[in-house]
Parts: structure tokens; sequence; C-alpha cells
């Protein structure tokens, strides 16, 4: 977790309001990803590298209906679910820090199905991280099953088991409730509240802000208000209203923030 969170000017959102959305996560990672961790250069290239296989040139697209009404498409990834965005990004950043370690480790990840399949794509062939993904047994949809039990790759390793999400989610905080067990395997999650998860999809909001509003030079800056169809409100961790200037903080609206 940051240790501190920046505050950003009206002058640094203008700026940003024209970058694509690989751009906006190149800046917003800079804010937490010092060049002693990973060198500017690098950095953008592991973010180009984990955005090079999504099927829109943009990455993510904003589509424009009726009555100042916009959908942001988040599906363009290999698994079509958001969490392909954030996940990739993730995978890269841990591959360089356990190369430059010298260091393997197992990640383990309990799923209802969109987590487990982003998780193994964005993982399957690094020879640094092996991926333990459990799945309860009838409670995906086959697509889902399917990207998940298919993958022949030899650091994957699926099992389905009985009863829903939350059930197996029991066993797995067990296991890393043991410290010690956990400090010898080397095991880690890459759940919804892991902060370069959280990162990344900050980047969502603000490029949807930027697409949304005609011009930034208005005082006080636009309204835009947001609507995130949620499971378990993981994509809302990632309000950026903690980075936002004062005019621009999240409502207490259940599935909504406000800019404003």
């Amino acid at each position: 977790m940051p240790e501190e969170l920046p505050q950003l000017s009206t002058e640094t959102l203008r700026q940003w309001s024209t970058l694509s959305y690989p751009g906006l996560v190149k800046e917003l990672c800079t804010l937490f990803i010092g060049p002693e961790l990973i060198p500017r250069d690098v950095l953008n290239g592991l973010i180009d590298q984990a955005f090079s296989r999504f099927r829109h040139r943009e990455v993510v697209h904003l589509s424009r209906l009726r009555n100042g009404l916009n959908v942001l498409e988040l599906w363009h990834g290999v698994t079509y679910a958001f969490k392909d965005l954030s996940l990739c990004c993730t995978a890269q950043f841990l591959q360089y820090f356990l190369e430059k370690k010298e260091k393997h480790v197992t990640v383990v990840v309990g799923t209802s199905g969109d987590t487990g399949s982003a998780a193994i794509e964005s993982v399957q062939g690094a020879k640094n991280m092996d991926i333990i993904v459990l799945l309860p047994k009838g409670h995906c949809t086959k697509i889902q099953e399917l990207q998940m039990t298919t993958v022949l790759r030899e650091n994957v390793h699926v099992f389905g088991v009985e009863g829903n999400s939350d059930e197996l989610d029991e066993p797995i905080k067990a296991v890393f409730a043991d410290v010690a067990f956990v400090k010898k395997h080397n095991l880690m999650s890459l759940n919804s509240i892991n902060w370069s998860r959280v990162l990344v999809q900050m980047a969502h909001h603000f490029f949807a802000y930027f697409q949304c509003v005609p011009s930034l030079d208005m005082d006080p800056l636009p309204r835009v208000e947001v609507v995130v169809p949620t499971g378990a409100a993981g994509n809302l961790a990632a309000f950026p209203g903690v980075v936002w200037p004062p005019p621009l903080q999240p409502s207490s609206q259940k599935l909504s923030w406000l800019p404003g």
C-alpha cells in the first residue's frame, strides 16, 4: 500500500485529458512506482506488453449512446473480463520483480469465474510463477470454466471444488492466516484488493471522465455520474477521488461516484 496519496492539480488533469488509456495507466503508475523501483522506460514497456493482446486498438473504448448515456467497454481483453486490464499489468510488474530478485511465488486464487481465467491468462507460462486456481464446480459459466481448464501450461493448476465461491474462500483464508506456511512456500494472492490492481483500475474512471466532459477549462469542473454494475464491489474500490483535487470527490451513492 502507498504511504501517501498524491493530489493532482487541474493543470495535470488537463494534460492527462488527451492521453490514451495506456498513457493514463503509465502516468498513474508513475505516481506510485518510482524510478528506483522500476525505471520509467521499463515501466512503459511492461504496460505496453500487458496491453499488447487486447482486441481493440484503444484497449478501452467509450461507446456513446443517446441522451448523454455512454458505455465504457472494458471487455476487449483475452478473457472478455474487465479484470484483464489490471491483472495483465500486475503480472508484468510481479514478473519483473521476481526476475530481478531471482525468486519464485505460487499464486493462490479462489474464483467465481472471471478472476480465475483473467489471472491464469496473465501469468500462464511465466517462469517465476505458478498459479493454483480453485473454481466452484457448477457455479461458473461454461466459457469461464473452459478458459480455466483448457490452459495446458506447466505453471497452471486448476481444481474444481464443492460449494460456491464464498465457501471456497474460507480454506484460502485459513492458508494465508498461517504466516509460517505462506513464507515457506512463497504464497501470494491476486484478489481484488491487491494494490496494483486497484491502481490500474483507477484509469477506468479517469478515462471515462475525460471522454465524457466537453472541456476541463470550466470552473467548477463538469459533473459526470459513473454507474458501476458490480458483484462484490471490487471495481468500486478504484474510485480516484483520493487523488483528484477537492472539486472532484466520490459520492456516497452505492453504485456510482460523482465528480463535482
